[in-house]
């Protein structure tokens, strides 16, 4: 896969993996749309069977953002992983886009640096969205 292909996807983890259907579904979205995710929790702690420090979990997680075509946040929990990942993006330039369940409320930091944001309902919006997702 190129960078083109590559979504960087930011989401709230929780150590008993209670969200993991959800990082499942908007990662086969992305695929639906013609992307490739990457996803800390599924692809580099192999949903908490591996183990790394804060900081090596970090540097991956750079290294990921720098070769993806774009950060995708799931934004509908606050996470503070999400915030350090996002100003990262927004410090090399990364787009940022934004997804969140209808009602959530997205806060204003984020709101300052997104690129675009889309509050979804169901899945299928989500991959229309990506679909037809361009940047300026």
């Amino acid at each position: 896969m190129t960078a083109e292909n590559i979504v960087y996807l930011a989401i709230k983890y929780h150590p008993d993996l209670k969200n993991r259907d959800l990082i499942e579904e908007i990662s086969k979205a992305c695929q639906k749309s013609g992307f490739s995710s990457f996803c800390v929790a599924r692809d580099v702690e192999k949903w908490g069977k591996v183990e790394f420090s804060s900081e090596a979990l970090m540097k991956r997680a750079f290294l990921e953002i720098k070769r993806a075509a774009f950060v995708l946040i799931e934004c509908s929990e606050k996470g503070v992983g999400i915030g350090i990942e996002a100003g990262y993006a927004y410090a090399n330039g990364i787009p940022i886009v934004v997804i969140y369940r209808s009602g959530a409320d997205l806060s204003n930091t984020l709101s300052g640096i997104l690129t675009t944001k889309f509050e979804y309902k169901s899945m299928h919006e989500i991959t229309d969205f990506l679909r037809n997702i361009q940047f300026a």
